[in-house]
């Protein structure tokens, strides 16, 4: 077929890494930026003039905002969230979400025309510096990828503290959580219509080319990591509310700890590399110890409510495992940050702030009788098994949108020749 393309890291300079990507709340492995496109070359025969213009003028401005910006989005700066950084992501976004409904029409109804465009893009965890596919479904993939990654990193930039009026400890405004909420949903959303709507749409042949940033296993991982960030700041507004009780805390709490788990799953055995794609594993498994830190410390309060010696005894076993969860939370951190490209942790806020404080000295006061007991392996032996709540956070229903009106026949001359190439076909 001569229509896939994979280019080794080392054949051009394209992949820009920073050095540093600065605080980080949100991890985004980098973000995949798309290379021009000669659409009057290989649509000119099929379409009008005024056709190809339309996806040629649109294509193009993603290509010419995502080259100029892209490297610089994942460098965040709290200063640059409602100054430079927040247009840059909401302008990329809205030229994407121009874009797609044009871009449908290349694929409607099984249309041939989805094979004539090789649609290129630079990879960010793929040892391949580049994938060239001549797809329709790929540009499409590779479209809601991308928008997932912008809101990722619109949500980083909401939950970067900020130093407040008053001059105190910097802190996350209750409106930037709440909206954060909102976009990790959004970007759920958008993963998981990829997998459920796109990648159907493609062969198993094709599916097996694409690089691993569009892989089943990384976007399913990407879209529980939205979820799990997600619940995280519901469980830190819980934390702040005097009406929350300690059975909803480790609710979310527990359920926090399945979206990471679900996530690790994903992602153990995908080939990520090219530093984002290795920083990306470290982020989920210290993000899991977190969770499983905060399970196990409200687990234990509760089993301590009990009066009888047995749960007594669950409940230090419950809390001595955050305690060593919270340890192990505390150097899979110190891994991330340290691996390339180097990132930094911002201020302690919200749950870890409040856990970072409360675990070590709940732990410390309720199992001081019974510190030299345990060894680390004894504590995960004896510590009892977290309830299993059924996951309440859910993606966003993100739909693929109409085609575009433009798809008239009067604008496509001699598009649906052949319409009846099978599908996933690349050539």
């Amino acid at each position: 077929m001569g229509c896939f393309l994979s280019t080794s890291k080392d054949a051009g300079g394209n992949r820009r890494r920073p050095g540093n990507i600065g605080e980080v709340s949100v991890y985004v492995p980098g973000l995949r930026i798309p290379k021009p496109v000669d659409f009057s070359q290989s649509l000119g025969d099929n379409l009008s003039k005024n056709m190809v213009e339309r996806l040629s003028a649109l294509r193009t401005r993603i290509v010419v905002m995502a080259a100029q910006e892209g490297p610089t989005i994942t460098r965040t700066r709290r200063k640059s969230a409602t100054q430079h950084g927040g247009s840059t992501l909401a302008d990329l976004h809205q030229a994407l979400e121009d874009y797609l409904p044009v871009l449908l029409g290349l694929v409607k109804d099984g249309s041939q025309l989805q094979y004539k465009v090789q649609f290129v893009w630079v990879n960010q965890e793929d040892e391949a510096e580049e994938t060239a596919i001549s797809n329709g479904w790929y540009e499409v993939l590779s479209v809601l990828h991308l928008m997932a990654m912008l809101s990722l990193s619109q949500a980083n930039l909401l939950l970067l503290p900020r130093t407040s009026a008053d001059g105190y400890q910097p802190k996350v405004s209750e409106e930037s959580r709440r909206a954060s909420v909102d976009i990790f949903l959004k970007a759920a959303g958008y993963l998981d219509c990829a997998v459920r709507h796109v990648l159907p749409q493609m062969s198993p042949e094709l599916r097996r080319e694409l690089p691993v940033d569009l892989a089943e296993g990384d976007l399913r991982a990407l879209c529980l990591q939205a979820l799990g960030q997600g619940v995280d700041i519901q469980l830190g507004m819980a934390i702040d509310s005097t009406k929350a009780t300690l059975a909803v805390k480790r609710r979310l709490a527990c359920e926090m700890v399945k979206y990471w788990q679900q996530a690790q799953d994903n992602i153990m055995n995908l080939p990520l590399a090219n530093g984002w794609g290795e920083k990306h594993k470290l982020f989920v498994k210290w993000k899991y110890f977190e969770a499983k830190a905060a399970a196990y410390y409200y687990h234990g309060l509760i089993l301590d409510e009990g009066n009888t010696e047995k749960f007594h005894g669950m409940a230090v076993a419950a809390l001595q495992a955050a305690d060593e969860y919270f340890k192990e939370s505390k150097k899979a951190c110190e891994a991330f940050n340290a691996a390339p490209p180097l990132s930094r942790n911002p201020p302690l806020w919200g749950t870890m702030k409040y856990l970072s404080e409360k675990i070590p000295k709940d732990t410390s006061s309720k199992v001081r009788i019974n510190r030299d007991l345990y060894s680390y392996e004894k504590i995960m032996e004896t510590a009892p098994t977290l309830p299993d709540f059924a996951l309440a956070l859910k993606p966003d229903e993100f739909q693929l949108p109409p085609v575009h009106p433009s798809w008239t026949d009067e604008n496509v001359n001699r598009g649906q020749a052949g319409a009846n190439q099978p599908k996933g076909d690349r050539g």
